[in-house]
C-alpha cells in the first residue's frame, strides 16, 4: 500500500509529460501545405473535374467513345464500341453528388451560396442526363438519399419524370447564376457565374431539343421552354462560352492522346463515315482531322490532294480491317492530336452545338432564323478547328480554313439549307456530327439515334449486337441495381420494355 501510494506522484508527472509530448507531435506533423478542412471549393474543383476530367480517358480508352459513332476504327483488335457491345452501364458516378450539399453548406457569403447551389443544380441536371439518355427510367426523386433519409433502395422515376426534375433544376440554375458572385474552385471558367449560366441555359437548350418528339406534352412544355429561353436568358456566344477542358504541358495535364507513353497511336483509323462526308462537302476540315494515305503519297499524290485520303469501313468484319491497316492504305488521325501536348481544347458542349440545337428548334418551327443558325453553326466549328491549330503544314496540310474558304463552303451546293424539314434535319445532324469529331462523348451515337443521320454502318458479319442488323438503342441496367435494387429494376423492365433488358427497344423519348 505504502509503495502503490508513493508512486502515484511519478505516474501522475509521466502523463503530463506524454500528454506535453503528444501535443508537440501532433504539431510537427501537420502539414503546413495540406489543408486541415474541406472547402467549397475543393469541393467544386472535384465536382467539375468529375464530368470533365475524369469522365474523359486518355490513350486507347480515350477513342471508344468515337467507336461508338464511328469516326474512328481500331487495328489492334476487334473493341466492343466498334461493333456495338453496349452491356450494362453503371450508376456509380452519381456518388459524387453526395458533395453538392457540403459544397453549398460551406459558403462563405449569399453571392457564392448562390454560386455553389446553383452549380450545384447543373450537375445534377448533367449527370442524370446522361444516364437516363443510356437507360430510360431510372432512380431520381429518391436518388441519393441513403445518408440523409435512409433510402437504400430508390424507387425508379418515370424518364418523363426524371427529363422533368432536369428542367426543373436547369431553371433553378438560371435563377441562381443570375444572383451568383465569382466563387472558387473553377478549372472551366474561372468562378464566372455568368459563364456558368449560359452554359445552364445552353444545355437546356440540349436537354429540349432531344425532347421534339413530346412536344405536344402540356406538362413539359417544351418548344414553350425552348422560345423562353432563347428569348430572355443569356446563352452562349462565342467559342469563348464553349464548356471545355484545357490541356497544357505540364504532367497529368497533357491532351488525352497525346503521343508521351502512348503505344495505342499506331492503331487509330480514320472511317469513311467521317472521311467520305468529308470529301463529298469539299470541307478542309479533312486537313486538320486526318494525315492523307502513306500508301498515296507515296505513289505521287500530295497531302492536299483531296483523293489522298482514306476511310476504313467502322463496320468491316477484323479480317479485312487488319488487311487494310497491314496495307497501311488509309489515313489515321491528324498529327496535331498526337505531337502537341496540348492538344485543342476538349470540348463537352460548344457554341457550336449550340448553333445547331438552335437552327434545328427553327426548322421545327419553335423560333425564326433556321439557316442563319446553321450558317453560323458551321462557322464557329470551322473557327475553332482553326483557331486552335499551329500554323504547321503537318497539322492542315497546307489546305488553311480561313474567313474566305468558309464562305466559299457555305455556298457550296451541298451544304446550302436545303428547302424541306427533312433535308435540313439531315444538314444540321452532320454537320453536328463534323464538329463533334473528337468531341462531346456519345453526341454522334446519340444524334444518329435520334434522327438516323448520318446513317451509321452496320454489318451482320461484324456487329456484336443481339440484333445483328441494327446498332443497339440503349444499354443495359447496372448489375448493382439487379443484385440490390431488383424490386425496383424489374418494375422499371416490365413497364418499359415488356420485361425484358433488351437493348433494342426504345426508351420514351425515342417514341413518338
Amino acid at each position: 500500500m505504502i509503495m502503490t501510494r508513493n508512486i502515484i506522484p511519478y505516474i501522475i508527472a509521466a502523463l503530463v509529460i506524454l500528454a506535453a509530448g503528444c501535443s508537440k507531435f501532433d504539431e510537427i506533423n501537420t502539414n503546413p501545405d495540406k489543408p486541415t478542412h474541406v472547402t467549397s471549393g475543393m469541393l467544386a474543383t472535384k465536382l467539375i473535374l468529375n464530368i470533365t476530367k475524369d469522365d474523359i480517358s486518355s490513350q486507347k480508352s480515350f477513342l471508344y467513345n468515337f467507336m461508338l459513332s464511328k469516326y474512328v476504327a481500331w487495328s489492334e483488335f476487334p473493341e466492343a464500341s466498334q461493333y456495338n457491345k453496349f452491356g450494362r452501364t453503371s450508376f456509380d458516378g452519381l456518388v459524387i453528388l453526395n458533395n453538392v450539399p457540403q459544397m453549398v453548406r460551406y459558403a462563405t457569403d449569399e453571392g457564392k451560396h448562390n454560386a455553389y447551389k446553383g452549380l450545384g443544380h447543373f450537375l445534377r441536371a448533367w449527370k442524370f442526363f446522361q444516364l437516363t439518355m443510356q437507360v430510360g427510367d431510372m432512380p431520381y426523386s429518391e436518388a441519393l438519399k441513403g445518408e440523409s433519409d435512409n433510402v437504400i433502395n430508390p424507387k425508379y422515376d418515370t424518364q418523363k419524370e426524371v427529363f422533368m426534375g432536369i428542367l426543373t433544376e436547369l431553371d433553378s440554375a438560371d435563377v441562381l447564376f443570375s444572383k451568383a458572385a465569382s466563387f472558387d474552385g473553377d478549372p472551366v471558367y474561372n468562378g464566372n457565374a455568368a459563364k456558368w449560366r449560359k452554359l445552364a441555359n445552353s444545355f437546356q437548350l440540349k436537354v429540349l431539343i432531344n425532347l421534339y418528339r413530346k412536344a405536344g406534352d402540356t406538362d413539359l412544355k417544351v418548344k414553350e421552354r425552348f422560345q423562353q429561353i432563347v428569348s430572355a436568358r443569356p446563352v452562349f456566344e462565342s467559342n469563348a462560352d464553349n464548356f471545355a477542358l484545357k490541356y497544357s504541358d505540364k504532367a497529368g495535364q497533357k491532351y488525352p492522346f497525346f503521343k508521351e507513353n502512348n503505344q495505342f497511336i499506331i492503331y487509330n483509323m480514320l472511317t469513311t463515315t467521317l472521311i467520305d462526308q468529308l470529301k463529298t462537302l469539299q470541307d478542309r476540315r479533312l486537313f486538320y482531322y486526318a494525315k492523307p494515305s502513306p500508301v498515296e503519297i507515296t505513289g505521287g499524290k500530295t497531302a492536299n490532294d483531296w483523293t489522298a485520303y482514306k476511310g476504313i469501313d467502322a463496320a468491316a468484319v477484323y479480317s479485312d480491317l487488319s488487311k487494310v491497316a497491314s496495307s497501311k492504305d488509309f489515313s489515321a488521325m491528324n498529327e496535331r492530336y498526337t505531337e502537341i501536348p496540348q492538344g485543342e481544347p476538349f470540348c463537352l458542349l460548344s457554341f457550336a452545338q449550340l448553333k445547331f440545337i438552335l437552327a434545328e428548334g427553327a426548322a421545327r418551327g419553335w423560333i425564326t432564323g433556321a439557316e442563319n443558325y446553321y450558317k453560323q453553326g458551321i462557322t464557329a466549328a470551322m473557327e475553332f478547328v482553326a483557331g486552335n491549330t499551329p500554323d504547321d503544314a503537318r497539322f492542315h496540310h497546307n489546305m488553311k480554313i480561313d474567313a474566305a474558304s468558309i464562305q466559299t463552303y457555305l455556298a457550296g451546293p451541298d451544304v446550302a439549307f436545303g428547302a424541306t424539314l427533312a433535308e435540313q434535319v439531315e444538314q444540321i445532324a452532320v454537320q453536328q456530327y463534323l464538329a463533334t469529331f473528337l468531341h462531346a462523348p456519345n453526341n454522334g451515337y446519340y444524334e444518329y439515334r435520334r434522327t438516323g443521320y448520318p446513317a451509321l454502318p452496320v454489318n451482320p458479319a461484324s456487329n456484336q449486337n443481339t440484333m445483328p442488323d441494327r446498332i443497339p438503342r440503349r444499354w443495359l441496367y447496372p448489375q448493382k441495381e439487379l443484385d440490390y435494387n431488383g424490386e425496383h429494376v424489374k418494375a422499371a423492365i416490365s413497364t418499359q420494355y415488356g420485361g425484358n433488358d433488351d437493348a433494342n427497344v426504345d426508351m420514351w423519348i425515342l417514341k413518338d
